[in-house]
């Protein structure tokens, strides 16, 4: 079976201000985190149209992650190794897939819904019966869930962090039922590794990573707020176009050695 879970991250915003702040952190972290060592490479980035959501925006990534992954997972991958990230963007609404480049079996969908309210909805994303019986519903608290300490940051804590330009923050126990405006990220994360012995820790695995990247990520989005705050959507798509232009050049440089010292390893197996 298919572990899935759906996680309810809430957010001291409403859903249109969560729109520009969420393009802007993306850009920012992918940014940060090639600086790291973990490459976030856009390979396309481009308007897309369905009948039912109407128009949004595609966008296809490679997450650059060998260096990152635990002992018993680096035992089994190759020295190059990438998910592939294609995401399709119906704002509020948002499907994203990856897949891993040498593991046809391993694959992770995530279904996304973003609501004006403190996560309150049911089935906001109308799951079918069967969904909801394998679904566990997981809360996550951007100010009291904790965060690995490699990357806590104290002026990215929500739980000190104020904004200037709009008076927001810190976030006190119990903010989830008491401020306005607020808004919840509805994600819904299928993960599935299909390999005998290991599919379960795998997945495990899978879900830990998504929740930690969720919480950094909507912490990072709160805690920025003064520098996207005003942005236009044409201000951010601008912002977003410069930042993945750095974060090539950056996965560029990080990923060549290694390409490299693989390509010179398989000749001399030849």
């Amino acid at each position: 079976m298919v572990l899935t879970r759906e996680y309810r991250v809430c957010m001291p915003l409403t859903v249109e201000e969560y729109k520009i702040g969420q393009l802007y952190m993306i850009a920012r972290h992918s940014l940060e985190q090639s600086e790291a060592g973990e490459g976030v490479e856009v390979v396309e980035n481009k308007p897309c149209e369905d009948p039912t959501h109407g128009k949004g925006q595609y966008t296809e990534k490679r997450i650059h992650l060998s260096s990152r992954l635990p002992y018993w997972i680096q035992a089994i991958c190759p020295r190059v190794f990438y998910v592939t990230e294609k995401s399709w963007n119906y704002y509020p609404y948002t499907l994203t897939g990856e897949w891993c480049s040498f593991i046809p079996k391993l694959n992770v969908t995530i279904k996304t819904r973003y609501e004006n309210n403190n996560g309150s909805t049911d089935n906001c994303l109308d799951l079918s019966e069967e969904e909801l019986k394998a679904r566990a519903v997981d809360h996550v608290d951007i100010a009291f869930d904790d965060l690995t300490g490699k990357h806590y940051k104290r002026e990215e804590d929500p739980k000190f962090f104020k904004s200037i330009k709009t008076n927001r923050g810190p976030l006190i126990e119990g903010w989830r039922e008491t401020d306005t405006p607020i808004m919840c990220s509805y994600k819904v994360v299928h993960a599935s590794f299909e390999v005998w012995g290991l599919q379960t820790k795998v997945e495990d695995f899978i879900q830990r990573g998504i929740r930690d990247i969720l919480l950094l990520g909507h912490r990072q989005a709160f805690a920025w707020i003064d520098e996207w705050h005003g942005m236009t959507l044409e201000d951010v798509r601008d912002y977003e176009r410069q930042k993945q232009a750095e974060t090539n050049e950056k996965v560029a440089e990080t990923v060549a050695v290694p390409e490299a010292n693989a390509a010179v390893a398989a000749d001399a197996e030849k």
